[in-house]
């Protein structure tokens, strides 16, 4: 059996662990719920329009001219090329649909004739609120689905260890977007959902190996096996967290305002993610004193027929 080349005490510090995520998911639900989240137009409502120039479009001049008109926190950013602009602002008060482009449009071209209105999409209070009710169906029913998953596959321990690793996630990639007043739109909603998918990923090899250890180490204790689990696949978790954050960084400075959002969750997300697979899911089912009988089905007798 190819134990690794390391041999770190992960569970020595799962107390340690435990109170620094205490004190994380504290300061996250807290801002949560003094702060709240900046939900962007997806869920607030609002309008989205695309414009274009003939020349590069200056975005400084555009969020001015906006806010002179009286558009407040207006979201102007490049897409595609930089004569292509995308604006996006909050729901105004007292005014119709058309009546708010054809103020963003004459505010425009007072200051640069050539600007064209490609597409134009408004998203009303209803569907924002709509939206807001179904993200986190599909977020409770995704991490109910999981347990079910992971219970049939191992037990319930093991589950509960998985759950609770998703959830902390979860809460810390939200309380961090509460936190730092960040933007929250359905992409960082489709981050989260991947986040939980891949810190999933990462619980289920650890504990396919911690079965797979428990069956070989009959006589080694709870935290000898999980310690051991742990120390063979770090390797592994390294090497695919370091890429995948390589990536997500490269999206991130160079993929523009788009997209920076969505990479700066998963960022988050997969940090995150690699640590709750170590410390919170195999820590919380070594609170719930996993054993080799939880994972090791009872023998069955054989009874020899009778002549």
């Amino acid at each position: 059996m190819n134990t690794g080349q390391f041999n770190i005490d992960f569970m020595g510090a799962r107390r340690v662990a435990v109170a620094f995520s205490a004190v994380v998911i504290a300061a996250s639900l807290v801002s949560l719920v003094a702060r709240g989240l900046n939900f962007g137009l997806d869920f607030t409502g609002g309008d989205l329009l695309e414009l274009t120039y003939e020349g590069e479009a200056d975005l400084a001049d555009i969020r001015a001219a906006l806010n002179e008109e009286g558009f407040e926190n207006p979201l102007v950013q490049n897409f595609g090329t930089t004569s292509d602009v995308l604006v996006r602002l909050p729901l105004q008060a007292e005014s119709e649909e058309g009546d708010t482009r054809a103020r963003v449009i004459a505010a425009l071209q007072a200051r640069d004739p050539t600007v064209e209105l490609r597409r134009a999409d408004f998203v009303g209070p209803q569907v924002g609120e709509e939206l807001t009710e179904r993200g986190g169906l599909a977020m409770l029913i995704a991490l109910v689905l999981i347990f079910v998953y992971v219970m049939l596959r191992f037990r319930w321990k093991f589950a509960a260890g998985t759950i609770s690793a998703l959830v902390h996630d979860v809460i810390v990639v939200v309380g961090f977007f509460s936190i730092f007043g960040f933007g929250f739109d359905l992409t960082i909603l489709a981050a989260i959902l991947a986040t939980i998918g891949y810190s999933l990923n990462d619980t289920i090899v650890v504990f396919d190996r911690i079965r797979e250890n428990f069956r070989l180490m009959r006589r080694g204790s709870a935290v000898e096996v999980i310690n051991r689990s742990i120390n063979q696949m770090l390797g592994r978790t390294m090497i695919t967290s370091f890429t995948t954050l390589l990536v997500l960084i490269c999206l991130f400075l160079l993929g523009g305002e788009t997209v920076s959002g969505f990479a700066l969750a998963l960022i988050v997300g997969v940090v995150v993610g690699t640590y709750s697979s170590i410390y919170v899911a195999s820590a919380s089912a070594l609170a719930l004193n996993v054993s080799p009988a939880d994972l090791i089905p009872p023998k069955r007798e054989e009874i020899d027929s009778l002549p």
